[in-house]
């Protein structure tokens, strides 16, 4: 098993990304800082659009996360729904 990481600014805007990733990933641990939040999983992350905009009332573009990301480790895929992260095996 390998694991996979995103870290994010902790902010106002990355409040609802950081929970829609742990709804989204229960195997997700996460490590709060002071400035900073980071994940770990095991093997696979998945960010979906559709949870954060359940989760923030509004149409939400992937794309925005990346202003507020750190850096991430693994294999990412992306597209207009979701970024995934993972070791190829």
């Amino acid at each position: 098993m390998s694991t996979v990481f995103i870290a994010l600014q902790t902010n106002e805007d990355t409040r609802p990304i950081i929970e829609a990733i742990e709804l989204d990933n229960p195997l997700a641990v996460v490590h709060r800082e002071p400035a900073m939040v980071k994940i770990d999983a095991p093997d696979r992350l998945v960010v979906r659009r559709s949870t954060i905009e359940e989760l923030i009332g509004r149409a939400f573009d992937l794309q925005e996360m990346h202003i507020n990301l750190i850096t991430l480790s693994g294999n990412v895929v992306e597209d207009d729904d979701t970024l995934t992260l993972s070791w190829n095996s």
